[in-house]
């Protein structure tokens, strides 16, 4: 989880009660709404070349990933928020775009229902940072990843410029949060800024666990036909 401290209160899991109120609330239902038009995109093209099947495999491994890693791996309180290791990179890389932000929304959503129900209001707010900042992943991997290279190829400064734009893009939105809901001044700055340096450390470690998978996947997976497991381009295998 991440943690907020606002008024000398912990808050567990992303943007809680109190760092965003009142009619401010209507923009993270907003910003959700678009996050999940391109998720239904997304979607649909997927099934359509990999099928129904393959989705939804993907889509329920994904979401024990990111719910294993809200849950169990190790998480430390700096600033305003909490140093977590979000797999986005690795989801991404092995299930594809699709089952990876099905997999975030549902993984956030699994946890507030059953583990932090007082967060479900704020639901809109935090899957937003969540899936913005993997569609943005997303784009960027077109231009980082050449069209021919297949996933298991890339190398580590490839997986580091990916990583360093997920951690990236979720730190700009916790302080895009952080900062409309209780403003500009010294002391929630200072914590920003705290939170966002320490944060990046991430981006050394993520390229070293998405290496360490790919070298699993290149070692069980040689075939050049799809697997019902993986995204198509992890392989650039034949649908």
């Amino acid at each position: 989880e991440i943690y907020f401290l606002v008024k000398n209160e912990e808050f567990r899991m992303h943007i809680e009660p109190g760092v965003v109120n009142g009619a401010k609330m209507a923009l993270g239902y907003a910003t959700a709404g678009v996050t999940f038009s391109f998720l239904a995109k997304v979607v649909w093209k997927h099934i359509k070349e990999s099928g129904i099947a393959s989705f939804i495999v993907k889509s329920i491994l994904a979401t024990i990933v990111i719910f294993s890693c809200f849950e169990i791996l190790p998480h430390y309180p700096v600033g305003v928020s909490e140093v977590h290791l979000i797999l986005g990179t690795t989801i991404f890389l092995i299930f594809g775009i699709a089952p990876a932000m099905v997999g975030l929304a549902l993984g956030l959503l699994i946890q507030g229902i059953f583990f932090a129900p007082f967060d479900l209001p704020q639901y809109g707010i935090n899957v937003t940072t969540l899936l913005a900042s993997m569609m943005l992943l997303h784009f960027a991997s077109k231009k980082i990843i050449p069209a021919k290279l297949a996933y298991k190829d890339i190398s580590y400064i490839q997986l580091l410029k990916m990583s360093i734009i997920w951690e990236g893009s979720i730190v700009s939105w916790v302080a895009f949060w952080a900062f409309y809901g209780q403003g500009f001044g010294a002391e929630n700055i200072n914590s920003v800024l705290a939170f966002g340096s320490s944060y990046m450390l991430v981006v050394m470690i993520e390229p070293l666990i998405d290496l360490a998978v790919l070298s699993l996947v290149k070692a069980f997976y040689k075939g050049e036909d799809c697997n019902i497991l993986f995204d198509k381009r992890l392989n650039n295998c034949r649908v």
